[in-house]
Parts: C-alpha cells; sequence; structure tokens
C-alpha cells in the first residue's frame, strides 16, 4: 500500500527542515576530536602557563644516558680531539699534579675564548674525560631547543643561571657531583672581553665545598689569541693547558676566600707559565704574583700589556679590531 500524497509531502518537509538545519560545510571541514588532536579548554577555566623548555629549565637528563654517551665520547675521541690538536695543539702541564685525585672533582678555569671547553675536554685525563659535565650559561646556550640540545649532546653541558639566583643552578650540579660526574665550570661566569681574567664568583668553590670534592685549578692561554671573543675569524696557533695542585677547604673557610684562593692559584699557573715553577711558587709564597686581572690603565694599554703566546710575536691590530677591543 503506498503512502498518499499528503504523506509523502509531508516527509518531504521534514527531511528538507532536518537538512536545512545542518551546517554541511562545518561536518565537511570538521577536524579529528582528541585523542587524534589537541584536547579543547573550557573557556571559563584559566588556563595554567605553559612549562618553560628553555635557559634553566631545559632537561638534560637524556644527555647523560648509555647511548648519547657513547655516541659523545665517539664525537670526542674520533673528531674533536684530532681536530683540536691539529689546529690549536696543546701543551699539557701539571698532569701529574691528578695523580692521586679520583673523580668527581670541580674543574675550575679561567675563559677566554669558546675553544677553552673543547680543548679542555681533549686534554682532561681519560678517567674524568668521559664523565664530566660542563656548566654553560642558560641565558646563552640554552635560549632555543635547538642550541641547548646540541650543547647538551656535544658537551654534556647542563644549564646554570648567571643573570639571577635560581635553585635549580646549584642543585643540579651537586646532585650530579654526588653521582660520580665531575664538573667544569668558569669562574668568571663568560669570556674575558680583552684577554685578562675578570672577577672570580664564588659558585665553584660553595659546589666543592657543598660535594666535599676537590677544587682543581686549571689554566688555559693560547684560545684567546686562537679565537677571541667577539672575532670573526679563526687563527691557529699553540695552546697551553696547566693544571693545578686541588684547592681544598680550610677550618673555617667561606666560599668568598675559597675562590680567592683559586683565583690565586690560577694566577700562579699562569706565571709558572712564563716563567719556571720554581719563580712561580717563590712570588706566589711572598705575595708577589702577577694578577690575572691585569694592570689598572686605561683599554689600550691593557690590550697591549697583555703577555704575547710564548715563541710568538704578537701581531700588530688593524684599526677596526683596535677599536672593538678597546670600546669606552
Amino acid at each position: 500500500m503506498s503512502p498518499e500524497p499528503s504523506d509523502r509531502r509531508g516527509a518531504l518537509e521534514r527531511l528538507e527542515r532536518v537538512w536545512g538545519e545542518l551546517d554541511v560545510r562545518r561536518l565537511v571541514r570538521r577536524r579529528p576530536g582528541f585523542p587524534w588532536a589537541a584536547p579543547t579548554w573550557p573557556a571559563t577555566v584559566p588556563m595554567a602557563p605553559a612549562e618553560a623548555r628553555t635557559g634553566a629549565d631545559y632537561d638534560t637528563e637524556w644527555s647523560r644516558r648509555y647511548g648519547v654517551r657513547l655516541a659523545r665520547a665517539l664525537l670526542v675521541e674520533g673528531v674533536a680531539r684530532p681536530l683540536v690538536h691539529l689546529v690549536i695543539p696543546p701543551n699539557v702541564e701539571g698532569l701529574d699534579r691528578l695523580d692521586d685525585i679520583e673523580p668527581p672533582v670541580v674543574l675550575a678555569a679561567n675563559h677566554a675564548s669558546h675553544l677553552d671547553t673543547a680543548l679542555l675536554l681533549s686534554v682532561i685525563p681519560r678517567r674524568f674525560r668521559h664523565r664530566v659535565v660542563v656548566a654553560a650559561a642558560a641565558d646563552y646556550f640554552f635560549d632555543t631547543r635547538l642550541k641547548a640540545s646540541l650543547a647538551a649532546f656535544a658537551l654534556a653541558a647542563v644549564p646554570i643561571e648567571r643573570t639571577r639566583i635560581s635553585r635549580r643552578s646549584s642543585e643540579l650540579p651537586a646532585e650530579l657531583l654526588a653521582d660520580g660526574w665531575s664538573v667544569l665550570i668558569y669562574p668568571e661566569g663568560g669570556r674575558t672581553p680583552d684577554g685578562w681574567t675578570q672577577p672570580f664568583t664564588g659558585g665553584a668553590a660553595y659546589l666543592a665545598m657543598k660535594a666535599e670534592v676537590p677544587l682543581v685549578p686549571v689554566h688555559i692561554s693560547g684560545t684567546g689569541d686562537a679565537l677571541p671573543r667577539g672575532a670573526r675569524r679563526f687563527t691557529p696557533g699553540r695552546t697551553t693547558v696547566t693544571f693545578g695542585a686541588p684547592v681544598r677547604p680550610q677550618p673555617g673557610d667561606s666560599a668568598r676566600r675559597m675562590a680567592a684562593r683559586l683565583e690565586a692559584e690560577i694566577a700562579a699557573l699562569a706565571d709558572e707559565r712564563e716563567t719556571d715553577w720554581w719563580q712561580a711558587r717563590r712570588r706566589a709564597a711572598a705575595g708577589a704574583t702577577p694578577p690575572l686581572s691585569g694592570p689598572d690603565v686605561s683599554p689600550w694599554r691593557r690590550t697591549w700589556a697583555r703577555p704575547a703566546p710564548r715563541g710568538a710575536k704578537r701581531a700588530p691590530l688593524d684599526r677596526s679590531e683596535w677599536a672593538r677591543r678597546n670600546r669606552y
């Protein structure tokens, strides 16, 4: 029995009404929902701020896993060390002072160039080399995800705040020392602008005291001539790395006092490089070691007062380079 024409007309009208209420274009453009896409958030509920993934908050735990460590060791031994010894061949002195020291330790060095870390990682004894993390500036090496990943992989770097106090910056290196990792840190907090060292902070001394590990002073020379701060050209040349006897806390010592002794020890290592061990020790005992900070004179005189690399004559600076180094 076929439906009456009025019934068919009513059914068609209802279908047209339902079809008209549907937004066909919206259905066609509709995207898949959760879990194939991000979930929606109620407009009336305040959203928590996004978790920071760069700077001091960058998580470097992955860079200390066995597979990454193995890849980094291959990079250091197969690429970095041969390249460093080819372009900035190092003369290493004072390794005998580390014979009786077992890791972990805090290695504290002066800082003149981006080459310093690669140079140190290529010359420190093997028992330290592949379990050492580098305390790197969070605002420079960890400001983007790409730079942070490269620094964490190639250098085993960990982010350290140098512009503000950060609890994580002090706790993470201490935890790594407790876990058997050595820490390489630059007490100046950044590269020197003119070849003379900047005042030391107490971070390295505080870390060594807190973790109760040896604080090893290291003096680096030559890297500032090969690639100084702000330079656009690389100049191959010889370098020197001098390791000192560990600085240990004394009764009633504070981080500031220990940092001052660390700076004095590195200054004595620099004097030892310029003269010899006996003369450097005599001057250190008499309190007459030349300061690492250089003479308190005008910038251009400070530049020319800086010792030239051993066995080399200082090349004259062109006018633009002189102006860059001696800005007021």
